[in-house]
């Protein structure tokens, strides 16, 4: 079974999304959006497996940074994926993958035994 992680290696919930795949034992590869760039099919995969709402993090700096008619301009699926794959940062971190089905966009400890289970599923 192949397991991805997609996001940013200096973002604090990826850290602790990596720590605890770790401590899982869970092999993963980390794709960098930074370095490696934003996917542009997986991020069409991700629309079609959760919607675009979940995928657009709202609540990180860089969307508070960007100027309200770009914030209003986002209203659907086409117009999320090009916003993520213009500001990568504004993907919510992280969208793990196993054998290509996302079983998580964003980590929470609280829920790591919900993430544990689709994991093994």
């Amino acid at each position: 079974m192949s397991t991805i992680v997609y996001g940013i290696p200096n973002c604090d919930t990826v850290k602790k999304a990596r720590v605890w795949l770790s401590e899982q034992g869970v092999d993963y590869t980390f794709h960098d959006y930074k370095k490696q760039g934003v996917p542009a099919e997986r991020v069409d995969a991700w629309i079609a497996a959760v919607g675009w709402e979940p995928l657009v993090n709202r609540q990180g700096t860089t969307w508070r940074k960007l100027d309200e008619a770009t914030k209003a301009g986002v209203v659907d699926a086409a117009s999320a994926k090009a916003l993520m794959l213009s500001q990568a940062s504004v993907i919510k971190r992280p969208v793990i993958e196993r054998d290509g089905v996302v079983v998580s966009v964003g980590f929470d400890n609280n829920r790591a035994s919900d993430l544990a289970a689709r994991l093994s599923a």
